[in-house]
């Protein structure tokens, strides 16, 4: 497997990163992990706008799919070759009448579905491509799933946004990378079932026994050193921040 960083900004676009979108590519397969705000931007310097063979949203807030409402458009009013065939799109409940709502004005209340495959998420496991994925409900204030993606022996596992969770520790059990949201610092931002601080993105990993932690969705007011710092101090292991275009082979 080999994960791209296409955007990891937490909350809205920084200066640097789109906010949160992951491609992870295996035998000539794409999927993409969220879409959020600026990544459909960002995701053309990696691939075709039509190259996309599945899509993954962890939860219906605006930093992970907003995007989605321009690669309807990109896929929907294609002028060469005609309109695209509908593309697997696995998210929450209620993601179809999310994204129609968010967009505010497709030709018809189906124009969506004739683009976007949808398919509701729940905690399970299947197969997307030549992935085996596991999802689990994390917490968060809406309905929100973790996923680990496994291919050829090797795990990948990809918090969205969530608290502590023990779904979580399930899903990151002995990953081989664990991209893991870290938007809150240690001893500033204390809401439960809402974030992971750093801290508690090392602690998550040390539990669970993953192989590396991967920091992502750091918001742009919150110093991804100092969360870096606390990851390092509750998890053995290598640790690092995501930034946009930075590539791992599993």
């Amino acid at each position: 497997m080999k994960l791209t960083v296409v955007g990891c900004s937490g909350s809205f676009p920084s200066a640097e990163s789109a906010c949160s979108s992951y491609l992870v590519e295996a035998d000539g397969f794409r999927l993409l992990l969220d879409m959020g705000n600026g990544a459909l931007g960002e995701l053309q310097r990696h691939i075709g706008l039509y190259d996309l063979d599945a899509i993954f949203l962890s939860h219906l807030h605006a930093d992970h799919c907003i995007d989605m409402c321009a690669y309807f458009v990109a896929r929907y009013y294609r002028h060469e070759g005609g309109r695209c065939e509908p593309i697997p799109v696995y998210g929450p409940e209620g993601t179809e009448h999310r994204l129609t709502t968010a967009y505010a004005d497709t030709p018809s209340a189906s124009s969506m579905s004739e683009v976007f495959d949808f398919h509701t998420v729940k905690p399970s496991t299947f197969e997307i491509g030549p992935f085996t994925v596991h999802t689990e409900r994390v917490r968060h204030p809406v309905e929100a799933y973790a996923i680990r993606i496994e291919h050829g022996g090797r795990s990948l596992t990809y918090s969205g946004d969530t608290g502590v969770s023990e779904a979580l520790d399930e899903l990151a059990r002995d990953a081989d990378l664990f991209l893991c949201e870290a938007a809150f610092t240690h001893g500033k931002e204390n809401i439960p079932d809402l974030h992971l601080n750093g801290r508690e993105a090392g602690e998550t990993a040390t539990r669970a026994g993953a192989r590396m932690l991967v920091l992502t969705h750091i918001p742009p007011w919150t110093d991804p050193e100092v969360n870096l710092a606390h990851a390092r101090e509750t998890f053995a292991g290598p640790v690092e921040l995501a930034a946009p275009g930075m590539t791992y082979e599993l």
